[in-house]
Parts: C-alpha cells; sequence; structure tokens
C-alpha cells in the first residue's frame, strides 16, 4: 500500500538542496559529485546540470557488493555497474543519496570510493534524513528531516519528465 505525502514537496525539496549545495560548494574548487543508485543518482544528475558541473565530473556507484549485509540481501536484480570517469584521488566528492537512515549505505559508498583512490574530500547530500542512525554518520547538505514508522521507507520516484515524487510505503 502507497500513501503519497501531501508535504514536504519533493520538488520543493531538490530546490532546497540545490540551494544548500550551491552555497556550500562555492569555496571548493572542481568539485565532482558522485550518485549513489539509484534515488541518489537522480539527484547527483540533476544538481551537475543546475550547479554546471561537466558531465565528466558526474559519477554513479552501485553499493551492492560493498553493503555488510551482502551475505543476508543477496544480490538484486537491479544492480547497476559503478561509473567513475574521474580521478578520485584528491578530489573534493559531493556523495549524493535520496535518503539517509542507517548510514550502512553511506558507509558501503565511502569504502567503494576508497578502492577508487584516496579523495581530499567527501561530502554528503541527502533529499531526506530520517535519523535512526546505527553508524556515525551526518549529511553536510540536507533538506529535510523525516521520521517514519520502523515498518516504512521513505522512497523518492523520477517521473520521465525528470521531476520528483516521494512516496511512504511499507517496507517488505
Amino acid at each position: 500500500m502507497k500513501k503519497n505525502l501531501p508535504e514536504p514537496d519533493a520538488e520543493a525539496l531538490y530546490r532546497a538542496l540545490l540551494a544548500q549545495v550551491n552555497a556550500g560548494l562555492v569555496d571548493i574548487p572542481d568539485p565532482v559529485i558522485v550518485g549513489i543508485h539509484s534515488g541518489g543518482a537522480w539527484l547527483a544528475e540533476r544538481l551537475a546540470v543546475d550547479l554546471g558541473i561537466p558531465e565528466d565530473r558526474l559519477g554513479f556507484i552501485d553499493v551492492s557488493f560493498y553493503r555488510d549485509d551482502y551475505a543476508e540481501k543477496g544480490l538484486r536484480a537491479d544492480v547497476k555497474p559503478s561509473h567513475i570517469p574521474f580521478d578520485v584521488n584528491g578530489a573534493s566528492i559531493l556523495l549524493v543519496d535520496d535518503v539517509l537512515y542507517t548510514g550502512r549505505t553511506t558507509r558501503a559508498a565511502i569504502n567503494e570510493l576508497f578502492d577508487y583512490g584516496r579523495p581530499a574530500r567527501v561530502m554528503l547530500a541527502a533529499l531526506v534524513d530520517r535519523g535512526e542512525r546505527e553508524l556515525p554518520v551526518a549529511a553536510d547538505f540536507v533538506a529535510e528531516y523525516m521520521q517514519v514508522k520502523d515498518n516504512q521507507s521513505i522512497v523518492l520516484h523520477r517521473a520521465d519528465d525528470g521531476t520528483f515524487t516521494l512516496t511512504v510505503e511499507h517496507a517488505s
């Protein structure tokens, strides 16, 4: 059963996140963006366009193989290849995810980034932070803090025209 959120509006949240990231990156020369598949990748694509960051400074990672619960969950059918078209060594990376929750996805993403090299800095941007961290992870840029029940998840959707919506769904 899906329940559409009347508030907050995902497009309004995106604009708020964009404003924060734009202000936060002003003193950082040549930042790169890495989106975590899938919602974070969608956000990263749009942020790169809106911030004027060239396509060769935009990357994507799928953390499936880096998750500490990989043995329990197994391989999902929708695993995407990671694509990092720039040198990670010494880079200032904006890591983008749609929903920050336990911190495990962020930890897995950082582990994967370090397999590519040693960045100078990794900043985290999330559209929604739902709290309840299991690991000491905090985002540098967050559009909204939102709590939902333990048996629910916040899901970002992207329409064919690129616009975003959020739903609260019962976790399976």
